[in-house]
């Protein structure tokens, strides 16, 4: 019986034109070895499964190869390259760094580093995981990464950059690794299926690849997880069961969900929720494959293309007829809806709960009126005003000059009262006036009383009661605004409970102005509304 040998590491590449995905990362290499300028020390990051481990062997294997080739390919045949591949090269030493973290651990590796190579002309250390070194551990390394012996070389991994420390950093050349696409991962797993003669649906091979997350050594491992469930590698395995071994939510339930999204339909949604906890899927995984099937319905309806989905052919024609019968806005809605349940499932106690009011509020319409369809109205409501009938030039030619005119007092009673503007004025022509009025506590506007507060210790209030004060005032404001103020002198013991009271007599007269008007009284009329607030424009 043959010992079984694990597709990752029987499909690890082991040229650099099998790297897939990284080609600067491979090329910078490339010319590094053909021009014989190669550093003494690298760091690979990137997240896991993105080939960091993989080329630091390729690299290392290159550089001790005694037949490389004109395109700096390593033969794979010579006893060097053949010692790299099956883990045994005295020349190529790999150390892991989250079990050997310690100042101890580096002391020991600084001792060999003065050794030369057995056979190589590269002595290489790949220290995989390096993040996880203590900061001692760094010390102890610093000096050796500063000034190595001819022909020792570093090489090291992680996932996690940022725990680095700077003096490291830079002592070494950085190679950032990037996610591997998922068409890239999509045909890498085809390839392998192909080899191992096992069939697998193209939809199948597409939630591998989705699962993964951009990691190869991910998706070979689900694969090869998916390869071992069905027991006969000829038969295949249908594609709802994979989505069960990956613990992903039946693909009907989802699309029983959406349906019920856009028909509005209620009892259909909390029968899916039912179905979702009956059968053990996780809630949380089953907002997330929502929240995508509505961004892929959101791609759809903006741009009418569906290059950028993450659906099959049948799931496309499906959010082809969804999207027909929605607006955008309503679609940006569920998006919102789905990403608040997303964010707040697993903190609550009761996630079906959560689910049941998120559908309630997906399902539940009133009657939106559409963005668009708004925006018509309006037009029209602005077109009807426009076309209103004016008066004529011939009826005004009518009118007597006498009747025409107009006296300055009398334009200036259309002014509104106020407080600023009379400050203002009274402040350009009587200073030592103007300190009255900023010493009030509040005032109080109505019908042409003007009510001023003090605190009852305030020497203002006597300065308040001078005819030449009242004079000054109903000077300023006649010019302002066409009529004459009748004052009235008052204390106040609770300055904010005054001022409140008269904000709230102000705000009923905004608002009572407000409902008189008549394009507010139409436009409450056309659209059926309410009016919910007053705010004054300055």
């Amino acid at each position: 019986m043959t010992t079984y040998q694990g597709l990752a590491k029987k499909y690890r590449p082991q040229k650099f034109s099998e790297v897939f995905q990284q080609d600067p990362i491979v090329q910078t290499i490339k010319n590094a070895l053909r021009l014989n300028r190669v550093g003494h020390a690298y760091l690979f990051c990137g997240t896991r499964g993105t080939g960091k481990t993989t080329l630091a062997r390729l690299f290392a294997k290159a550089l001790n190869c005694q037949n490389l080739s004109d395109e700096q390919e390593p033969c794979n045949t010579c006893p060097s390259c053949k010692e790299v591949v099956s883990g045994h090269s005295l020349d190529v030493i790999e150390v892991d760094g989250a079990s050997n973290r310690g100042i101890d651990d580096i002391r020991n590796l600084n001792e060999t580093v003065a050794y030369a190579s057995s056979s190589g002309k590269y002595k290489i250390y790949i220290i995989d995981e390096v993040h996880m070194l203590s900061t001692s551990a760094f010390n102890a390394l610093l000096k050796t990464l500063e000034e190595p012996p001819p022909g020792v070389m570093f090489i090291f991994a992680t996932t996690e950059p940022q725990k680095i420390p700077e003096t490291i950093h830079s002592r070494c050349q950085r190679f950032d690794f990037k996610q591997v696409s998922n068409l890239e991962i999509e045909k890498h797993l085809l390839k392998i299926i192909q080899s191992e003669n096992f069939q697998l649906g193209e939809t199948a091979i597409r939630l591998i690849s989705r699962q993964a997350l951009g990691s190869v050594r991910d998706a070979i491992s689900l694969l090869e997880q998916v390869i071992a469930f069905s027991g006969d590698p000829k038969s295949g395995v249908p594609e709802d069961e994979v989505a069960k071994i990956l613990g992903l939510t039946d693909r009907a339930l989802i699309a029983d969900t959406l349906d019920a999204f856009v028909s509005g339909n209620y009892d259909k949604a909390l029968h899916s929720i039912s179905e979702v906890f009956s059968k053990g899927f996780d809630p949380k995984t089953y907002l997330e494959e929502l929240w995508e099937k509505v961004r892929d319905m959101m791609i759809l309806k903006a741009t009418g293309k569906n290059e950028l989905l993450h659906a099959s052919a049948d799931e496309i024609n499906k959010m082809q007829l969804w999207v027909a019968a929605l607006e955008l806005e309503e679609i940006e809605r569920w998006f919102a809806i789905l990403k608040s349940a997303y964010l707040e499932v697993s903190r609550v106690q009761f996630p079906k709960y959560l689910l049941e009011m998120s559908f309630l509020q997906i399902t539940y319409r009133q009657e939106r009126i559409a963005l668009s369809s708004l925006l018509s109205r309006l037009e029209k409501l602005e077109q009807g005003f426009k076309m209103a009938p004016t008066i004529s030039k011939a009826k005004q030619s009518n009118e007597s000059p006498l009747e025409r005119k107009i006296t300055p007092s009398a334009e200036k009673k259309t002014l509104e009262f106020s407080w600023e503007m009379l400050v203002d004025a009274v402040k350009k022509k009587r200073p030592s006036l103007a300190a009255i009025l900023l010493q009030t506590n509040s005032h109080d506007y109505d019908n042409g009383m003007l009510s001023l507060y003090f605190n009852p210790s305030s020497f203002y209030i006597d300065r308040a009661k001078d005819a030449d004060f009242k004079a000054c005032l109903s000077e300023a404001s006649l010019k302002l605004f066409g009529f004459s103020l009748n004052l009235k002198i008052g204390v106040s013991e609770n300055s904010e409970a005054h001022s409140r009271q008269s904000q709230m007599h102000q705000d009923r007269k905004n608002e009572k102005e407000a409902l008189e008007d008549p394009i507010v009284k139409k436009a409450i009329s056309l659209f059926q509304a309410r009016v919910e607030d007053v705010k004054l424009r300055t």
